[in-house]
């Protein structure tokens, strides 16, 4: 059996989680340019030992090789379920069958989905509620209900004495490197990424999380993507202004083009905004990034979707970053399409569909037949000075 890196974050507290150097993508969805990690934790107390979370498919030998650096597998007492997604929770049927006495912790949601999911029988779960604690032996863990970062069973594990708090999936990243937060240069970057592909959605239920946690003595947070944060008053700092939705004077522009009518009417957008002091941050969704796209939407105050018109429509790479901006909902105040067409128009029309449910203002549309003209680009000029008037009044 290897010899494995299982650092000691705090006193008898472990990472036993897993680096996965390799996957370069998410769910089928989100792209993984460095990676990922799958943490796990060990806290050993007098009396008590509590692994918290597990890891993906596939990496079960690594946890139980880890695990018996520090402790026995079969001697674990509590497994903590703080989310039951695969990732963190798959390996549950393992931890039971070796520690046939240890009981699974999870909230009451999660309860039902380990029984859907992972076969757990009703009499090894231990079901807890906001507040409720379990004594390992000199070391307390207690539980806050976390509902819908990112599922609705979701909770926080906060261990009192080492004041650790483990999170999950929230102030997590998707990257390998490093192991604490001020061993990546960019990491947050990494985690407004992550931010805006996973939790903006539910930026309410952020801000009431970051509400329960804000009278705790937090000097380690540990989730369970990416590195450990040992200065985590810069992510608490981070998070804050994103759960609030603060935004700079930014438009991001997505747009795709194919005869380059749409990108010239993109590129006069764009420095017409440039000219105005407005910061732009420009994807051709054709090559764009889906992680980067969400980054920038966490603090952009507008965007500018530029297509072509398809057979009646918008462009389906068009069509995709609208639904995605839907999705995702985030704080865009204001927002512009520009569009063109070579036998018939319309995909003004699919994008005033798809994005009027959103809250986003649209300040104006333009659509035009073919190349744009002098007189087009004069009347883009115009538009983008009015969105840039707009941003700036916030």
């Amino acid at each position: 059996m290897p010899e494995y890196n299982v650092p000691q974050i705090s006193q008898d507290v472990y990472w036993v989680g897993v680096k996965d150097w390799n996957r370069r993508m998410f769910d089928a969805l989100i792209p993984l340019p460095q990676g990922t990690t799958y943490n796990a934790y060990l806290v050993v107390g007098k009396e008590k030992t509590a692994l918290i979370d597990t890891v993906n498919p596939g990496f079960e030998q690594e946890l139980a090789g880890k695990v018996d650096q520090v402790a026995n597998l079969d001697d674990v007492d509590y497994l903590v379920m703080n989310h039951a997604e695969p990732d963190h929770a798959s390996a549950i049927p393992y931890v039971l069958n070796v520690s046939k006495g240890a009981a699974l912790v999870t909230t009451e949601k999660g309860a039902k989905m380990a029984q859907v999911y992972f076969g757990v029988p009703e009499e090894r779960i231990r079901i807890v509620a906001d507040g409720d604690t379990i004594d390992l032996g000199g070391k307390t863990l207690k539980f806050i209900e976390a509902p819908w970062l990112h599922w609705p069973e979701t909770m926080f594990t906060y261990l009192v004495e080492s004041k650790v708090l483990f999170p999950c999936d929230f102030f997590g990243s998707h990257t390998a490197a490093g192991f604490y937060d001020d061993e990546v240069e960019e990491l947050i970057p990494f985690a407004k990424r992550y931010y805006g592909e996973i939790m903006m959605p539910f930026n309410k239920m952020g801000k009431k999380a970051l509400d329960k946690i804000d009278g705790l003595e937090i000097e380690i947070i540990a989730p369970s993507h990416g590195p450990i944060h040992r200065n985590p008053a810069r992510i608490l700092e981070a998070y804050g202004k994103w759960t609030a939705g603060e935004t700079r004077e930014k438009v991001i522009v997505a747009y795709v083009t194919m005869w380059n009518s749409t990108e010239a009417m993109i590129k006069a957008m764009v420095e017409t905004l440039l000219g105005e002091g407005i910061e732009v941050a420009l994807y051709n969704l054709v090559n764009a990034d889906l992680g980067d796209i969400a980054k920038d939407l966490v603090d952009s105050r507008a965007i500018v979707l530029g297509t072509p018109t398809v057979l009646g429509g918008m462009h389906p790479q068009a069509i995709y970053a609208a639904h995605l901006v839907k999705a995702l909902r985030p704080p865009l105040k204001y927002g512009v399409v520009l569009s063109s067409y070579g036998w018939g128009g319309g995909a003004l029309k699919q994008a005033g569909e798809i994005l009027g449910p959103t809250k986003i203002e649209v300040v104006d549309a333009l659509e035009v037949h073919g190349p744009p003209s002098a007189d087009d680009e004069e009347r883009i000029v115009e538009i983008g000075k009015q969105l840039a008037s707009k941003i700036r009044q916030g």
